[in-house]
């Protein structure tokens, strides 16, 4: 097997993901299968057999983490494919990591596919894949870039049509940017995203006069296993961002992750109640809501 390197920092995040995923797909009531996640996990230990544990002695904050991102993956799985079919057949999914589901997704013709992310971690997974023999469900542009420059740019000079509606996922990722980024991050969306479009997110752990707690050391105390990742969050938007999307043209709710899982089979208590989850459309014809003024939001 070739010797893969990925970035660290927020990059090396992605192989925690892949394997929650990797351990969420051996399930035989799996919510989800993403049969590339184990192969990713498998290459960036560079031919290492990953550490044998015993599961009685696996913290308690690592369970519900891995309970959590196997609830997230499903949710946004659905939220996307109901986009597409729903008329957004272009997909974009910046900052996007190990995700897969442009290949182990059953997608309506004519989908096409935009990844973002920092130049290591696609040159990581892209190998991966091959080595794999995996192929997209669609046209698939994989783009390097940095989201706090110009990649709305990059991302229309790979063909993706402004003009048309859209489907957009930023999923785990408003943590790791500070309020102004989310910010700007958020206002290039829009401008990108025409009427009928769709996004999905999650969202970030703020503080602010209204919520002075900082739950980013809260986290890091209750699994100290992941304080390092922790220690890389900026905190995302310092207020609700569902509110935030309101007021620049698109209409927005919160989804409660502990009522995902119930719906997806898991047992009651299975999550914590939580809102986790946010998913915003926005508005075409005559319901569309006007646009907050871009100097509001933008840097």
């Amino acid at each position: 097997m070739t010797n893969h390197q990925i970035t660290d920092g927020v990059g090396r995040t992605a192989i925690g993901v892949a394997r929650a995923r990797a351990a969420e797909s051996r399930r035989p009531d799996r919510l989800f299968d993403d049969p590339y996640a184990a192969a990713f996990v498998a290459a960036a230990l560079a031919g290492e057999p990953e550490p044998e544990r015993n599961p009685q002695d696996t913290p308690i904050g690592v369970i519900v983490l891995a309970r959590y991102l196997a609830v997230r993956t499903r949710f946004f799985d659905d939220q996307l494919l109901a986009a597409a079919r729903a008329g957004c057949r272009q997909v974009v999914i910046p900052a996007v990591g190990l995700d897969t589901r442009a290949l182990r997704l059953e997608w309506p013709a004519g989908t096409r596919f935009f990844e973002i992310d920092q130049p290591e971690v696609l040159a990581f997974g892209e190998r991966v894949l091959a080595e794999q023999g995996a192929s997209a469900a669609g046209p698939r542009a994989v783009l390097a870039g940095d989201l706090r420059e110009d990649w709305a740019g990059v991302l229309t000079g790979a063909g993706f049509d402004p003009a048309q509606p859209s489907a957009w996922l930023l999923e785990g990722l408003l943590v790791y940017l500070s309020p102004a980024e989310v910010a700007a991050l958020l206002t290039t969306v829009g401008s990108l995203a025409a009427p009928g479009s769709r996004l999905a997110l999650t969202h970030g752990f703020p503080r602010s006069e209204h919520d002075p707690v900082d739950r980013t050391a809260g986290f890091a105390e209750a699994v100290p296993e992941l304080a390092g990742v922790a220690a890389l969050w900026q905190g995302g938007l310092d207020e609700d961002v569902a509110g935030w999307l309101e007021r620049h043209g698109w209409r927005a709710a919160w989804h409660d992750r502990a009522e995902a899982a119930v719906s997806y089979g898991r047992p009651a208590g299975y999550l914590t109640p939580q809102r986790s989850f946010v998913t915003a459309e926005r508005p075409a014809g005559p319901d569309r809501l006007p646009d907050a003024d871009p100097g509001t939001g933008g840097r």
